[in-house]
């Protein structure tokens, strides 16, 4: 099982990081160690700057290769909430160099995913998802704003890599990310429903 992660999906998201919009999707890698067991997260020792980005995340059902954009939606039948936890010290120091972020991205614990669901039961043109730190709300998100598509998504990344049964694909953050600290509790809906309870340490 493999991670793919699509950085700078929200033109709003990319604008307060200072990126430019991107033309193609941004992927980055996480490995399947990154997948959070529980739901306590450990502030790692190397970063002082660990951020949430929370994504819908697409879970594959069909094998394939050069997918085209019009079959990419046979690829996928569950969706659920991720979040990307992200060391932005070590990932700007990183950039600055002109070096790869999987150190800041692909870390233990850092690949957080919710139970799934069926996509039928959703609007997936239009459907709303939600950050809440200790109850209060810091990331809302809605996938009509994204720039890339799922089926974008899927068509693009599938022309690099053969997509399997079981990989996961992070679609992206919305605006609104930031640090957390211990002690903190996040807490992500998806609609209405809660998702993601987790803990900070």
């Amino acid at each position: 099982m493999k991670i793919i992660c699509i950085g700078r999906n929200y033109s709003e998201h990319a604008k307060e990081l200072g990126n430019e919009i991107p033309e193609n999707p941004v992927i980055f890698m996480k490995p399947d160690t990154a997948v959070l067991k529980g739901n306590d997260f450990y502030i790692p020792e190397f970063s002082n700057d660990i951020h949430y980005e929370l994504e819908v995340v697409l879970k594959i059902s069909k094998g394939g290769k050069y997918i085209q954009k019009e079959a990419a939606h046979k690829h996928y039948d569950e969706i659920s909430l991720g979040i990307d936890f992200t060391a932005r010290d070590l990932q700007s120091e990183l950039k600055s160099k002109g070096l790869p972020w999987e150190l800041a991205k692909g870390f233990d614990g850092s690949a957080v995913v919710g139970n799934f669901f069926k996509k039928e039961h959703y609007n997936l043109e239009s459907l709303p998802f939600s950050l809440f730190k200790n109850k209060e709300n810091v990331q809302d998100g809605n996938t009509k704003d994204m720039i890339f598509s799922f089926d974008d998504i899927i068509a693009f990344a599938s022309q690099y890599f053969t997509l399997r049964v079981g990989d996961l694909i992070f679609t992206g953050t919305p605006k609104g990310v930031g640090k957390v600290e211990e002690n903190d509790i996040l807490e992500a809906y998806l609609q209405d429903e809660k998702l993601l309870d987790i803990r900070i340490l």
